[in-house]
């Protein structure tokens, strides 16, 4: 993983960290829907990386606007809906500066579905450890810190935006993660093709020696496999080689596994989308998220598409940490 400079949390890296945009442009390869306007609703925690996630929307083309008044909404909405042409992509960061962040949400979600625009939501978050330590490092002001100490403002917070986080379509740790990669997660999700029947299914690779991803729902163990860590020849190797994938995939607790994650999932998926849900984050996690976890990561994305429950993209979050 990409090292933040000293004294600064990743998402504070520069541009320059990005990839060549002579050699890959965003903008140009992602077009929404013809016709119809994208809008992407941008909320999470304060420190969690929306500032950095709204420069990157302006990167990709995108119009953003940042808390704008409720009282605004219903113009803004028609006036995106009536000038598709002009209004193709925008951005509309909301957090708990709005107030009532839930009621502001849930107006500027119906403004535009009113409209037969459905906008769709990314949610930043970041562990508490790591936003106490970005107020600490920036010296900013948490916006909720009036009378309390900024642990107290992040636990509040948390619980007034959990009614969006809940609703979101991706939603985000950037505990780790450094600018280039919020990047690459963010155009990995964007306007991902999505039936009303099915999930947005997103797996993520880690080790859990670095703790587990805030935004997992389901989070699988895979720790009791045999590790390559210990066979030399496979050591520095990643799950995403043949030799790993083989070692691993050759034990019979590997496939047993697999095919009892398969019966559930089969189970289970169907069940979350007759509940609403419309995405799903699946962790699964080894030792250090470097080996196994990769595999079988891999392995259930395979399984996934070929079943059809919805788009399914892949993260491993430790495997650039070597």
């Amino acid at each position: 993983m990409t090292t933040a400079k000293a004294g600064r949390h990743p998402l504070d890296e520069e541009v320059a960290d990005h990839p060549s945009r002579a050699d890959t442009d965003p903008a140009e390869s992602f077009r929404p829907e013809k016709g119809m306007p994208h809008v992407v609703l941008l909320s999470g925690l304060s420190g969690g990386g929306k500032t950095a996630a709204a420069k990157l929307f302006e990167d990709l083309a995108y119009t953003v606007v940042d808390n704008l008044p409720g009282e605004l909404l219903g113009q803004f909405a028609e006036l995106v809906s009536k000038d598709p042409a002009r209004f193709a992509r925008i951005a509309i960061v909301l957090d708990v500066r709005a107030g009532d962040a839930e009621s502001a949400y849930r107006a500027m979600r119906g403004a535009f579905e009113g409209r037969g625009i459905r906008p769709q939501v990314f949610f930043l978050e970041a562990s508490d450890e790591v936003l106490i330590r970005r107020f600490s490092e920036t010296r900013h002001r948490h916006p909720l810190s009036e009378g309390r100490g900024v642990a107290a403002a992040i636990t509040l917070e948390r619980r007034l935006l959990d009614p969006v986080r809940q609703e979101a379509d991706v939603v985000l740790d950037t505990s780790d993660l450094s600018l280039r990669e919020l990047r690459e997660r963010i155009f990995t999700n964007l306007n991902a093709e999505q039936a009303p029947d099915q999930l947005a299914i997103q797996l993520i690779s880690f080790g859990f020696k670095f703790g587990v991803p805030l935004e997992a729902d389901l989070v699988f163990d895979v720790r009791f496999m045999q590790n390559p860590y210990y066979i030399e020849s496979l050591r520095q190797l990643s799950g995403r080689t043949d030799a790993v994938r083989e070692y691993v995939l050759d034990q019979p607790v590997a496939r047993r596994f697999l095919d009892f994650v398969s019966q559930f999932l089969d189970f289970a998926i169907p069940a979350y989308v007759a509940e609403g849900k419309t995405r799903l984050t699946i962790g699964i996690g080894c030792t250090g998220g470097y080996h196994r976890s990769i595999v079988i990561a891999e392995e259930m994305a395979t399984w996934l598409r070929e079943r059809q429950f919805g788009p399914v993209s892949v993260f491993h979050r430790e495997l650039e940490r070597t």
